[in-house]
């Protein structure tokens, strides 16, 4: 089949936004017990940040190295996500030292084991050696430290699904959703230690990073003409208020009362794990009414009011370390200090100020870098924003 047309050079603000607000909303729910986390999507459907997440890194991999791919040729675009698989996964092997240096000062200090169950690091402390070990596998992971080994796995996956989406998108992409469904047949999923599996089941959780970056090579302009359409802008809303019905049984029990048998018995259970169907369309269904909403042009997305967001997406590796660390401080502040609502809202927002404080101090650097000491380099493409994928 003949390779996809070319398109747009310039990056969408509008990934970047909600990128920085789904770091945010996942910064949120990582705190336990945290008051503030009832403002995240997680509370009102089935999907959360996470596919919000998952989603734009596929869409902006496939803008950075789809690109290099058509000029360059494959073993170099291969080269190049390969560079940034490493790259992510050196930030984890380091985010995991220091989280669990962060976790063991705070038990001694405290005098409070607790915490080492709760946030899963028991194990090592029993075992250091062998769990150091399957750490570097990415087979041990400390709660809240989940998202970054999906997202190395599926980088490091990605090239020859980048060279098949290049030459036949619809075919790549029917590929991943073979794949999805396989793995829903056959229980496929990654082992865990010192048991289980992954949270975050890369088999599965691959389709919606595939689909972004299906979107970013002309796919988005094909469904163009759909996701404008009245009867599926319609069929979004009401997928949304169905799913909000079902989530307020869950807090209200007596609303289960009026929810059929039979349609319990074909919902539940929703996993997160291996992406559940239901999850999948949520997540659409917001997607869909989000491009309704907020145009590719719309003027207030280069306005101040959404800066803060936009450059925590901007840097988001950076961004999501920072918040791990920050929301076991939350968890420690909550239970050591005072679990009262306005510390919950002094804590989540002061937490979301450094996150945005520090993403500005590195684009700020990333700027004076570029610079160097020597002339200035010709100005950037215009509407082009800097940053990884």
């Amino acid at each position: 089949m003949a390779p996809t047309a070319p398109v747009s050079t310039e990056r969408d603000l509008r990934l970047d936004l909600f990128r920085g607000l789904a770091l945010w909303l996942i910064f949120l729910d990582h705190i336990p017990s945290n008051a503030v986390s009832w403002i995240t999507i997680r509370n009102y459907g089935f999907s959360d940040a996470t596919e919000i997440f998952v989603f734009i890194s596929g869409y902006t991999a496939a803008f950075v190295y789809g690109r290099a791919m058509r000029e360059h040729g494959f073993v170099v675009a291969a080269a190049r996500v390969l560079k940034r698989a490493w790259q992510i996964y050196v930030a984890h092997v380091f985010l995991f030292a220091i989280y669990l240096a962060e976790i063991a000062y705070v038990v001694h200090s405290f005098d409070n084991p607790l915490y080492t169950e709760e946030m899963g690091v028991l194990h090592f402390l029993q075992n250091p050696d062998v769990t150091i070990v399957q750490a570097l596998l990415l087979k041990f992971k400390p709660v809240n430290m989940d998202v970054l080994p999906l997202y190395i796995v599926l980088l490091a996956g990605f090239p020859p699904m980048l060279w098949a989406l290049l030459r036949s998108p619809s075919l790549a992409l029917t590929l991943s959703a073979v794949l999805y469904a396989l793995t829903w047949y056959f229980g496929w999923n990654i082992p865990a230690y010192p048991k289980g599996v992954w949270v975050f089941n890369p088999f599965a959780w691959q389709l919606l990073f595939v689909f972004g970056a299906w979107c970013a090579l002309g796919g988005a302009q094909r469904l163009a003409r759909w996701l404008n359409s009245p009867v599926v802008i319609g069929l979004a809303f009401a997928y949304l208020a169905f799913a909000f019905s079902i989530v307020m049984t869950w807090y209200f029990p007596r609303l289960g009362a009026y929810v059929p048998k039979l349609a319990n018995d074909f919902i539940y259970p929703i996993s997160k794990t291996n992406l559940d169907v239901l999850r999948v369309l949520h997540f659409f269904s917001l997607a869909v009414i989000t491009v309704w909403l907020v145009p590719r042009n719309w003027p207030a997305l280069k306005s101040p009011v959404f800066w803060p967001a936009i450059v925590c997406g901007q840097h988001s590796l950076e961004t999501f370390c920072l918040g791990v660390f920050l929301s076991f401080a939350g968890h420690f502040v909550f239970t050591e200090v005072s679990n009262r609502l306005p510390m919950h809202i002094a804590v989540s927002a002061g937490g979301i100020v450094i996150m945005v404080a520090t993403a500005a101090l590195v684009s700020w650097y990333k700027r004076m870098e570029r610079r160097g000491p020597g002339p200035r380099p010709p100005a950037a493409r215009p509407g082009y924003v800097g940053g990884g994928s």
